[in-house]
This record gives C-alpha cells, structure tokens and sequence, in this order.
C-alpha cells in the first residue's frame, strides 16, 4: 500500500489499542495488542508518519534507530542482589532499567502523556547479540525484565533484505505476533505531500514530468545508486536556502542528496533551464497584469518541458500567495478563539482589573503553547501560528496598558478593533490574491488556449491543499468553469473505457 493508506491504518490500529470498555480496560489486552511492523524501501517516509500519527491522536513519541544500541542499552546492564528463596538466600543476575524503556518514562514525566508509540526503526538490522531481545521484545513487550508501560503501543520499521545487507529475516513465530504493513512508493501521494510540505517547485515539476525518476534503487559494478524521497525532500530546503543565499546548486550538489548519475546530471540540467525560464518568462509581471504578448506566443510554441516548466513557475507564486492567505485565516481563527475565552473570563468575576487579567491569560496562552510544543503536539506551522498569537497579544497587552482601560467592556472593544484590523488586512490579501488567480487564467489562455496545459494547470491546482482552500472560500468562475468541464471529460474517458472493455 501507499504511505498516505499506511498511515490511515496505523491511526486506526492505535485509536483500536487505546479503546477501553465500561471497566476502564484496554478492549484489547495489552498481550494482545500486536505491534505495527513497517516494512517498505529506505527514503520513504516510515519514520515521518509516526511523527505525524503521534501528532494527530495527541499521543506521545518515543523513537529509537536500533542499529545504534548495543545489548547492555537496550536490556540494561546486570547487577548481583540477594533475594531468598525457601528461606535460602541466593545471589540472583538482575538488570538495571532498559534506557528505551526509562526514554518511556521520562517522556511521560515531562509531557504528562500516558500514552503514546515506542517506535523502533531499522529492527530487522539488529546485531546477532541483540537479536535475541528483539525477537523477545516484539514478542512480549519487554527489554530485559522491564514491561513497556500499558498505554504505549509498540511500533517498528525496517528496509527489505535487497535494500540493506545486513536485515535479518524474521521467523514465522515472530511474524505471527505482529501487524505487517508493507509499503511501496507512491509519487501521486508524495506529490500530495510534498505540495504542503512546500518542496522546491523545480523538484516537483521534474518528478511530474519524470515520475520513474522519483524512487530508484540500483546495484552497479561501483556500488548502489539511489533517488529517495527523502533525498528529494532533503535537496529542496538545501535547494531554497542556496537561492536565498544567492548560491548555484550544481551536479555536484544535487549528487550529494540523489547519488543516483543519471538522475543527478538530467535534474541539473533541467534547474538550469528551470532558472533560465524563471528570468525569461517573467512571471511575477505576468500575475501583476503586466503580461507580454511576445513572451505568450513563444510559451505557446515551446517544447513541452519548457510548458511544464512555464506552468510550474505560475503555480508555484499562486502557492506562496494561496499558502500565506491559509496562515493569515489560521492565525485569525486561533486568535478568535483565544479573545472569545478571554471574554467569557472577563464575564466571571475575578480578582484584579481587566489589564491584568488580560496579563495573566497571555501568560495561560503561552503555558499552552511551551506545554504542547514541549509535548510534540505541535507540528512547525502551528508552532508559528502560536508564536505569532502570543506576540499579537503582547501587542494587546501593551496597548491596554497605555489605554489605561478601566473596566471589562471598554478593554474588550479595543480587542474587538484590534482584531478587526486584521480581518480587514486578511480580506485584502484575499482579494489581491483572487485578482492574482484571474491574471493567471489570462496567462494560461492567452499562451496555452483550451489544451492538455490547461489540463495540468488545472489538475495541479486541485492536488494544492492551499489552492482548493483558497478558492473554496474565494470563487473564482474560471476555475470552476475549467474544473467541471475537466470532470466531465473525466467522466467521459472512464465511460468509454468501461464499454471497450463490456466489448
């Protein structure tokens, strides 16, 4: 299955461990609980969907490369202590405490979450000293003579034996007690994926243009070659800082993240056409109203490639304006949020005047914050949504105390204003946004008319979180008028296909 379907199956295994019944008990027992093993080729997101999963159910994280470990880490180290059996005392071997299992323990204490996923990557590379306490800790839970806490769910991760020459098989009676998942990769998932992730866009019309390209593995005479995509993730934040920086990003560099030599040569070179139609075409001036004619007629001419590129560079500016649109209503609806429980605070009666109560609920607004950042609740956008929320009401804050508000009414009016301001700076970037979309359907038809180009653009727009968003919530005629005629004709193709095949 694909990593998106993964990690569906993964939320629901674990919303199915954590059920109690009417007695407080787990409706499956914890023995009974099998863990989730991950198997799928390197690079392909194992470990980022666990993050994800932990996130999403507001659960704990503990995440462990076993490969790292040796037997006295992982079981803990022995120690002599005197116990008495049938009044004879004996010297008996005991361990001290598994780090992974104390790793469970000091995350409860610090993030106060009972429950979570002790996550184990690589375990089919074990050493053959540690093998033994894998096999026994997959099967009853346990590292050395220390349990893995009730509430926490076991979850592992390993390459196919092809991948890595030093996996070790698993017998039937290991596989017997756990979940298997196997997952291959998927570029229309990832594509999903990595639209909101915000990947270089020259990455992502590459990959669309070159889709085998996205996850190969090979053994030559010199070795492995590989592209991943993790690879590809991890060359595009490189890629936007060296632009940022003013640096070029050659062979070399793109080899450094994809030693793969034919896929390193021919991204290269596409970057370097990529940067050649991003100056040529002038986009920005396009989306401004400032369109050429010249430059529409030779897009319009243009090899394919160069199309794709052309409609690349389009969505990707839509996509920065449609992404900080999403941030600026996120960000309003979380600080709406926090005035409207201020308020309802202010209707209760309580001790100090109404700038200080607004001084203490800043501070209640900030503990939750740290608390859930601390946590790993919080994924990096949400975390600057709440540092964004807690500067803005500093600011308020500030401006209460030099107001000098003397009751609750007149305080929360001034908040109501200040709140107001920003909506009203967030429906003009809707509107300078929505005018940005019209000057990019200008740009479309006056290069490509009604073709397959209209076709991508149209298709790429329905797979961007930011721009289905958008214009949901902002109509834009032209792209529901492409949108339904595009239904249609898919609708019309799949017809087609079913009577070809009935004859």
């Amino acid at each position: 299955m694909n990593i998106k379907r993964a990690k569906e199956e993964i939320k629901n295994t674990i919303r199915a461990y954590l059920a109690r019944n009417s007695y407080g008990e787990y409706e499956i027992p914890v023995m009974g609980q099998r863990p989730v093993l991950l198997m799928g080729p390197p690079g392909i997101g194992k470990t980022q969907i666990m993050e994800q999963v932990a996130r999403e159910c507001g659960i704990g994280l503990v995440a462990y490369t076993i490969t790292h470990h040796t037997r006295q880490s992982a079981i803990g180290l022995p120690f002599i202590s005197e116990q008495t059996y049938g009044e004879k005392a004996v010297s008996v071997t005991q361990y001290t405490m598994s780090e992974i299992v104390a790793a469970i323990y000091n995350k409860m204490e610090e993030t106060g979450l009972k429950e979570g996923i002790l996550f184990i990557d690589e375990i089919n590379c074990v050493s053959e000293t540690l093998a033994p306490a894998m096999l026994q800790f997959l099967q009853y839970k346990t590292f050395g003579n220390h349990k893995i806490p009730d509430g926490w769910i076991i979850a592992a991760a390993g390459n196919p034996p092809e991948f890595n020459k030093s996996v070790r098989e698993f017998d039937i009676a290991t596989l017997d007690r756990v979940k298997r998942i196997d997952v291959e990769p998927d570029f229309s998932v990832w594509k999903e994926y990595a639209v909101r992730m915000e990947v270089h866009p020259a990455i992502l019309s590459y990959l669309t243009a070159r889709p085998q390209n996205f996850c190969q593995v090979e053994t030559t005479v010199d070795g492995p070659v590989f592209a991943t995509p993790r690879g590809w993730e991890d060359l595009s934040r490189f890629l936007t800082v060296y632009e940022k920086l003013g640096l070029s990003c050659d062979r070399e560099v793109v080899a450094q993240y994809i030693p793969h030599g034919r896929i390193a040569r021919d991204f290269a070179s596409y970057l370097e056409l990529y940067y050649k139609y991003q100056a040529h075409y002038q986009i920005d001036e396009a989306l401004s109203g400032r369109r050429s004619e010249a430059l529409l007629e030779q897009a319009a001419r243009a090899p394919f490639d160069e199309k794709l590129s052309v409609i690349s560079l389009v969505l990707a500016k839509l996509n920065v304006e449609f992404r900080k649109t999403g941030k600026m209503e996120d960000g309003l609806e979380l600080l709406f949020e926090k005035l409207k429980a201020f308020k309802e605070q202010l209707a209760e009666a309580g001790d100090g005047t109404p700038v200080q109560r607004l001084t203490a609920f800043t501070r209640e607004v900030r503990e939750e914050y740290e608390g859930k950042k601390q946590a790993g609740l919080l994924t990096r956008a949400q975390i600057h949504r709440y540092e964004d929320i807690c500067g803005t009401l500093d600011q308020y804050l500030l401006a209460a105390g030099e107001a000098e508000a003397q009751d609750g009414e007149t305080l929360f009016g001034m908040l109501a204003a200040r709140f107001g301001e920003g909506r009203e700076q967030y429906e003009d970037q809707c509107r300078a946004v929505l005018q940005m979309v019209e000057y990019a359907f200008d740009l479309m038809e006056g290069a490509f008319g009604d073709s397959q180009e209209m076709v991508i653009f149209i298709t790429e727009l329905n797979t961007s979180y930011d721009a289905v968003r958008f214009l949901e919530e902002n109509p834009c005629e032209r792209y529901h008028q492409y949108n339904r005629k595009l239904l249609f004709e898919d609708r019309e193709a799949d017809i087609k296909r079913k009577l070809e095949r009935l004859l």
